[in-house]
């Protein structure tokens, strides 16, 4: 499946790597977001994924810090 392997992906990643990829996912979702208002995002669906991704990150991040 593809969540599975993205996860385990992530958690072969650095902290610091796992960071930078959190910050260029925020950036996306607010991009998102403000297209949705405008009324030019083609793909909505594309904001639930990206949120999805972030809590997977942050996850992630929180299981290395334990």
């Amino acid at each position: 499946m593809k969540t599975t392997t993205y996860v385990k992906d992530l958690r072969n990643k650095s902290a610091e790597e796992l960071n930078q990829e959190l910050v260029s996912l925020k950036k996306e979702l607010f991009n998102l977001r403000f297209q949705n208002a405008t009324n030019q995002l083609s793909n909505s669906s594309r904001i639930n994924e990206v949120r999805k991704n972030i809590a997977r990150i942050q996850t992630v991040i929180t299981e290395k810090a334990n």
